[in-house]
C-alpha cells in the first residue's frame, strides 16, 4: 500500500477535474447502477498514469459529448473499490492504469494498460472522445 501523501496529489488531479473517487465496493455498485455513462479512470503510480493517462482522461472532457458520471479507484490503494470495478470490466484482466466506460452498467469501451503506454495524452483524449460520442 502506497502512502496517502504520496498519492493524494495523483488522487486529486482527477478530483480536482470532476472525478468523484470511489473507496468502497458499495460505492463502485452504486456508481455503475446509475443510469446514463459513467467512466471509471483506474488510477496507479505508475509514470504512464501519470504522462498519458490522467492527463488524457481529464482532456477528454473537452470532448462535445462527455460522460454522464466520473468516477476513479486508485489501485494499490483501494484494493476494494478497485477489485469492485475491475469484476465489472471482466473480460478484460486487471490493469493499471485503465480507463473504462459504461453505459447503464455495461462495459462499452476499455483502455487496458498496454493501449496506454507509448501512448500521448492527446491520443488517449482521442480515443475517449471517440467512444463518447458513439455511447453518450
Amino acid at each position: 500500500m502506497y502512502p496517502e501523501e504520496l498519492v493524494k496529489p495523483m488522487r486529486d488531479q482527477l478530483i480536482d477535474s470532476g472525478f468523484d473517487a470511489l473507496y468502497s465496493a458499495e460505492d463502485v455498485d452504486h456508481a455503475l447502477a446509475k443510469e446514463g455513462t459513467t467512466l471509471v479512470m483506474v488510477n496507479s503510480v505508475c509514470g504512464c498514469a501519470a504522462g498519458t493517462a490522467r492527463p488524457g482522461a481529464i482532456a477528454s472532457l473537452g470532448a462535445d459529448k462527455v460522460p454522464t458520471n466520473l468516477t476513479t479507484v486508485f489501485a494499490g490503494v483501494e484494493k476494494e473499490s478497485t477489485a469492485k470495478a475491475r469484476e465489472y470490466m471482466i473480460p478484460f484482466p486487471p490493469s493499471s492504469p485503465a480507463i473504462a466506460l459504461f453505459k447503464d452498467g455495461k462495459l462499452v469501451h476499455m483502455l487496458e494498460r498496454h493501449h496506454i503506454e507509448g501512448r500521448s495524452a492527446q491520443m488517449i483524449a482521442q480515443n475517449l472522445a471517440q467512444a463518447y460520442n458513439e455511447y453518450c
